[in-house]
């Protein structure tokens, strides 16, 4: 958390907010988040550049610089970007030419912030697996063929498919009528149609409802996200399915805690 649908939301919050703006000063309040280069260098080359474009790729947001560089900015669990935020309360604090401040916070400082060349040329980027909206059925079709791996943890790596996390995995799954422990190569092809179409369907919800405001989430004004009215199984252990009524089932798998229906999921 946050997944695809918060990360996009923030993406076009903040391509409404800063696109155009000119930063002229970054105080980092805690180096930890930085990655790359220097803290030092890091707020220097920041100084004196405007934001040209925002950009996201799976959960890693990419703000394109006028000094051709780009400024990433991985959240990861718990990191919230606040616009217009307060300095004393961030990791991070870009001030930009209107007095304003983008105010990176995270409470647990797992967020990881990089000033590169090309964003593209990251390790991590580069081993990312389609996103769900820019791969055909039959692409999808390949990644799950023959596979023994548990369904959802397949769906939760990066590697195969990019963007879909705990969450939206859960809740794909229940409108799919299929159990997260099933073995994805086992998924007869009409199965997996009906699982492509309810992945891209419950992410395009959850990006109309700003995201699921789960652990720390928020949207870039600190709102949060109203996606969680809208969980069928995800957060609802021991709450009576909305189909049949049967409790809702928490259980570890891959090491997530992953909730279901154990009468509609098979």
């Amino acid at each position: 958390m946050p997944e695809l649908p918060e990360v996009e939301t923030i993406k076009r919050e903040l391509e409404s907010a800063i696109i155009g703006k000119t930063i002229v000063s970054v105080v980092v309040h805690n180096p930890t988040v930085i990655r790359q280069p220097s803290p030092e260098k890091f707020a220097h080359a920041l100084a004196g550049v405007s934001i040209q474009r925002v950009l996201r790729k799976a959960k890693l947001l990419i703000l394109e610089l006028s000094n051709g560089m780009a400024l990433t900015i991985h959240l990861k669990m718990t990191g919230q970007l606040i616009y217009p935020g307060e300095s004393s309360q961030s990791r991070v604090s870009f001030q930009f030419s209107d007095g304003k401040i983008l105010a990176l916070n995270d409470r647990r400082l797992f967020a990881e912030l990089r000033l590169v060349g090309d964003w593209r040329n990251l390790p991590f980027v580069r081993e990312l697996g389609p996103e769900p909206f820019d791969c055909t059925f039959d692409q999808f079709k390949t990644m799950l063929a023959g596979r023994k791996t548990k369904i959802k943890p397949l769906l939760m790596d990066q590697t195969v498919i990019s963007g879909i996390g705990n969450l939206y995995a859960a809740e794909a799954l229940f409108r799919s009528r299929i159990h997260p422990g099933r073995a994805a190569g086992d998924l007869s092809e009409q199965e997996m149609q009906k699982l492509f179409n309810e992945i891209q369907e419950t992410l395009r919800e959850a990006i109309h409802y700003k995201g699921s405001s789960v652990d720390q989430y928020v949207q870039l004004d600190g709102s949060a996200g109203t996606y969680n009215e809208h969980h069928m199984v995800y957060g609802r252990e021991k709450k009576p399915c909305f189909i049949c009524k049967t409790p809702i089932v928490r259980v570890a798998l891959g090491g997530r805690g992953t909730y279901f229906c154990p009468h509609c999921q098979k």
